[in-house]
């Protein structure tokens, strides 16, 4: 029996809304990062982009222990001497969620085109309100909604 290989006429495209508030970053990110990848359909491939399109709203909201919110860094260099910059979590969240995020999204997906390919159907905000509802989305729960007791 042959190998299945996808082909773009096979794969369709939903769109999903998942709803940040209370959930935990990483699992919220390992969640959305497997249906960006398309892992969650039976035509996966690793090779292939056959993942849909996912709307994070609400993602100045997340649940966030109050040791990540101060210990947490994001680093950037410049490429200079003494070009390293540092950011807390705590800090990065009050002046961008969206981009927070993201990066927890990035880190999950494939490095190089194909990773890129897949985190530009991503699509983040930080209240309620999106411009996607054209597109239908469903909403879709994660598996991951308890809450954490602290």
């Amino acid at each position: 029996m042959p190998t299945f290989q996808p082909k773009p006429s096979d794969i369709e495209r939903a769109w999903h809304v998942v709803d940040a508030d209370g959930a935990v970053l990483g699992r919220l990110a390992s969640e959305v990062a497997v249906v960006l990848r398309g892992k969650h359909k039976p035509i996966w491939a690793p090779h292939v982009d056959t993942g849909d399109h996912v709307v994070v709203i609400n993602a100045a909201k997340l649940d966030l222990s109050l040791r990540k919110r101060e210990q947490k860094l994001y680093r950037r260099h410049s490429g200079f001497p003494g070009g390293l910059r540092s950011e807390s979590l705590e800090h990065l969240l009050a002046r961008d969620p969206e981009r927070v995020v993201r990066l927890a999204v990035k880190g999950m997906l494939p490095k190089g085109p194909l990773g890129r390919q897949m985190l530009k159907k991503l699509k983040v905000y930080p209240d309620a309100t999106h411009p996607h509802a054209a597109q239908k989305p469903q909403p879709r729960t994660l598996t991951s909604t308890t809450k954490r007791s602290s």
